[in-house]
């Protein structure tokens, strides 16, 4: 029975009522991404009494999330995102299931993941799930709500649902090939003000409640793109695409690579601490960091090359002698740009390696 006590404010709404309130507790959300899109798009769709919320992400909180990840607190650096975030919500409504899944989306879990859900919230950051994510929700014909957020710009879409024409899109019908690695900068290297996340994804919790409840208009087939400076917002028709092949079966799915088609890897090779560790104590190769000279924590300049991204292009008229070269940066992007961007010139002749993840996952290493 609802609490109309509780949701009495929306209930009282004309056009939304007690018929849409019943809609929105039997329905069952996963949301992908406990982040900057993931927490405000929480906060409201378990406010407003969504049945089931699902929250997918392994990651911990860590201090410079909290400038927009507001379900979280100072005191909560160093734990499990999912956990703080299931535990703040059902505080916010307990009368509501929340389950964590502190687990990374891959191609042998998502499936399994996505049948136990009606409504699919996607609020990563990267190429790799995002294709995936979407792939999985063609598949098993998943509604998906997509949000993003880049520099000073948001963008929302609903896809796999169909129109009033009965045509439904997808995000390959957007972005049918994926970028090259470090093409796109993410949050991470390219910054963003805090409120602006809270805007998309407070907006993509709207978009999930009208597509349950029938409520107003949806983003089906249509992309909102939000400018936070200039308060600018324009949306735009997505129109089905042939210039891609969705998976037709859990088998096709299964042997996709979508590592491979995010991360145009051929012409260096990604490493973890450990492998850098051995670079360091061997002394067999150039360690260069690419972050600017502000950037924190301060590296010790008698092993680390500090030659910032911004001043790269005068770097690569040199000539190096090493065969081996190490590029390091804050979250494991500007260094895939400069591995590249080395392997341009020197092609095969040296081996080119990028720290996968950066010193943001590696911290511990580098701060002893």
């Amino acid at each position: 029975m609802l609490n109309t006590e509780r949701y009495q404010r929306q209930l009282i709404l004309k056009g939304f009522g007690a018929q849409a309130q019943q809609l929105v507790a039997q329905a069952r959300v996963l949301v992908i991404g406990a982040g900057g899109l993931g927490c405000p798009a929480l906060q409201y769709l378990a406010a407003m009494g969504i049945g089931k919320i699902g929250i997918v992400d392994d990651d911990t909180v860590a201090l410079s999330n909290l400038h927009r990840q507001v379900l979280f607190t100072t005191a909560d650096v160093g734990k499990l995102k999912v956990a703080v975030a299931a535990e703040r919500l059902r505080a916010m409504n307990p009368e509501i299931e929340i389950v964590a899944h502190p687990i990374r989306i891959k191609k042998n879990n998502v499936l399994a993941l996505l049948k136990a859900y009606d409504y699919v919230l996607d609020g990563t950051d990267n190429f790799e799930t995002r294709y995936l994510l979407n792939d999985a929700c063609a598949l098993l014909n998943k509604p998906l709500i997509f949000a993003a957020v880049s520099g000073d710009e948001g963008q929302l879409a609903i896809f796999n649902v169909n129109n009033e024409k009965g045509r439904s899109t997808n995000y390959r019908d957007l972005f049918p090939v994926p970028p090259g690695a470090g093409d796109v900068p993410n949050c991470a290297e390219n910054g963003v003000l805090g409120v602006l996340p809270g805007i998309i994804g407070t907006m993509a919790a709207a978009e999930t409640i009208k597509l349950i409840t029938g409520y107003g208009k949806t983003l089906v087939n249509k992309l909102l793109h939000y400018h936070l400076l200039s308060r600018e917002q324009y949306e735009m028709n997505i129109s089905p695409s042939t210039d891609y092949q969705l998976p037709q079966s859990e088998d096709e799915f299964l042997n996709m690579d979508y590592q491979n088609d995010c991360e145009l890897s051929s012409g260096y090779q990604e490493i973890g601490a450990q492998e850098l560790s051995e670079f360091q104590n061997e002394g067999s190769a150039l360690l260069i960091d690419v972050r600017e000279r502000h950037e924190v924590p301060v590296l010790d300049a008698a092993i680390f090359n500090k030659v910032p991204m911004s001043e790269f292009n005068r770097f690569l008229e040199e000539d190096i002698a090493e065969e081996n070269i190490v590029f390091i940066c804050q979250h494991g992007i500007r260094s895939v740009a400069a591995a590249e961007a080395m392997h341009e010139k020197y092609g095969d002749s040296k081996k080119i390696y990028s720290l996968k993840g950066g010193i943001s996952k590696w911290r511990n290493y580098f701060l002893g």
